[in-house]
Formats: structure tokens, sequence, C-alpha cells
């Protein structure tokens, strides 16, 4: 089973670039705080999350396409391979995800990018955003606009919840981390 100790080393041996890596501990703290919802493995899902965008720095036109092959020579379980690979189903993959940690992952990957960009304009960032909050901005089709809504919302179907509900427990997730995440907001 990866660890997040390897899941950090692999990833960080391959992605330079501060941004990619502030992403990838926004999905890594979001996907621990869906592992305890759904009452897995905490670390396990985290390091999934970390090591999702594993060859995105490098071959961003061909986004993983390069990452079965490496990862499994690197020893990474086949099944965490895949959840991997199932976060780009229906963009760049065709592996659906099915359990799970890959409906999380598939979900949280653009999830976050949403509850980054409210929390960043917050004068108190993440420490106090709030469901109600979050979602007038998830509903603003202007606000973070790259993000894609509907992905999102066929990741909650997929686990059968609400945007809300899931939103609330990754943004619950990324507040103790909020300094890591540099999401202090404006006033800090």
């Amino acid at each position: 089973m990866l660890t997040l100790e390897r899941a950090r080393a692999l990833h960080d041996a391959q992605v330079t670039e501060h941004h990619l890596r502030l992403h990838a501990k926004n999905v890594m703290y979001a996907m621990g705080a869906l592992a305890e919802h759904f009452g897995e493995d905490r670390e396990h899902w985290m390091a999934v999350g970390y090591l999702h965008d594993y060859d995105y720095e490098k071959f961003p036109e061909e986004h993983l396409e390069h990452t079965e092959r490496e990862l499994l020579a690197e020893g990474v379980d086949a099944s965490d391979v895949r959840a991997i690979l199932s976060h780009g189903w229906g963009i760049c993959t065709d592996v659906e995800p099915v359990t799970a940690m890959e409906k999380c992952l598939f979900t949280a990957d653009e999830l976050t990018g949403i509850i980054q960009a409210c929390a960043r304009m917050r004068p108190n960032g993440i420490a106090d955003l709030e469901i109600g909050s979050f979602m007038k901005k998830f509903k603003d089709k202007k606000f973070a606009a790259k993000c894609d809504r509907e992905l999102i919302r066929r990741g909650c179907a997929l686990l059968g919840m609400d945007v809300s509900d899931v939103a609330a427990i990754c943004i619950e997730g990324m507040k103790p981390y909020a300094g890591e995440l540099e999401l202090l907001g404006t006033e800090r």
C-alpha cells in the first residue's frame, strides 16, 4: 500500500512548480477528510491524492499517459495507479472511477480548486469559510471559471452525495492546514 512518505518522494522528485505542489497538498488533505468520512485509511488516501498529478508538470498535454508505466516500475500498487488514472476519466483516460477512493479523487481534484479560490478571497481565508458562502461561489460560473462544475457534479453523483456535503467535508479537512495551503486570507 502506498504510504504518504513514498508518495511525497515520488511526487516531489518529478514536480517542482510551487502551484502544482500546492494543488497536490489541497487534494491530499481533502482526500484525508473524505477517507475519514467513509471509514477508510486516511494516510493511504492522502498518499494517492498527493501523487495524483505525478506526470502533469512534464507532460501537461499528455497528462496520465506516462503515469501507469512509471509508477508501476517504482513499485506503486496497481490499484493505487488505477485510482490515479481514474481522476482523468472522460478527460484524458477511459478509466471510470468505481471504488470510493477513485470517486473521491475524481471529485476532489476539481472541487479543491474552487475551495482554494474561494478561501483566498476571504479576509480570514478558509478558517471561517462556511458552506453557504462556498455554494454561492460554486453557482457563479464566472468564479474560478476553469474549474469544471459539471465534472464535480458527476463525481458527487457517483458518490451519491450533494456537492454541498462533499465540499463541506473537504473544507473541514483543509482548514487545519490553512498555513501550509496558503489559505490564511487577505488579512494575513
